[in-house]
Parts: structure tokens; sequence; C-alpha cells
């Protein structure tokens, strides 16, 4: 859990306007230092199973957070990302960057088999 002060500092330089303290970079910030310390933590205590648990959940709705800024505002993912250097929005980038060109790929091929059904019909007449 982080003290006071500590998230007061992520909160001001996270904001989005003045009194903001839940937007989803916010949220980002804070839970990416939480997991940090939780890691810190099970790198010295590495038989404490209900912090793990605690820290896999921290990771996973910072996950989601992320994707839903993914989606919904790609320029505030970005920097957040930048900001915060993390490995799982890199990753995330790449993920979406593999999809967008399988759908182009998809897209692509789509148009040539029309184009040869075009083709093929007009010979056919």
């Amino acid at each position: 859990m982080l003290d006071k002060n500590t998230k007061e500092k992520i909160i001001k330089k996270f904001k989005t306007h003045e009194n903001d303290t839940g937007s989803p970079e916010v949220q980002i910030a804070i839970l990416t230092e939480e997991v940090k310390r939780l890691t810190e933590h099970l790198k010295t205590h590495k038989q404490d199973h209900s912090s793990r648990r605690g820290l896999l959940k921290k990771i996973g709705e910072r996950k989601r957070l992320l994707k839903y800024l993914q989606k919904e505002y790609e320029e505030a993912f970005k920097n957040v990302s930048s900001k915060l250097n993390l490995r799982i929005a890199k990753k995330m980038e790449k993920e979406e960057e593999t999809k967008r060109q399988f759908e182009e790929q998809l897209d692509k091929n789509k148009n040539r088999k029309q184009q040869n059904n075009e083709e093929n019909n007009k010979q056919g007449e």
C-alpha cells in the first residue's frame, strides 16, 4: 500500500485536469508503483503467496486499464507507457500492429479473390 504523499506525487504527475484523481492514466501510474513495491517485497519474501496473489491482481487490473486506454485514447496510452517505461505496453503495441497487418493481408486476399471471381465470370460469358 502506498503512503499518502507518494500517491499525491503520482497524481500530480499524471493528472489530466485540475481535480483528477481517478483517470485511467493516474490509476495505471499508481498500480505501476504498487507493482514495483510488491515485486521488491517478493524478492526477499519468496513464500508470501498472498502478496503474490495481490501482485497478480494488480498486474491484471493495470493490463485491463492499459487495453482500455489503448483502444479509446491512443495518444494518452503512448504518453503513459513511455513515461512509465512499461514492457507490457510495448508488447501490446506489437500485438496491435501484428493484428492490423493480419487484417490488411486478409483484406488484400479478399479483394484478389473477388477480382478473380469477376474475371472468371467475364470469361464464362
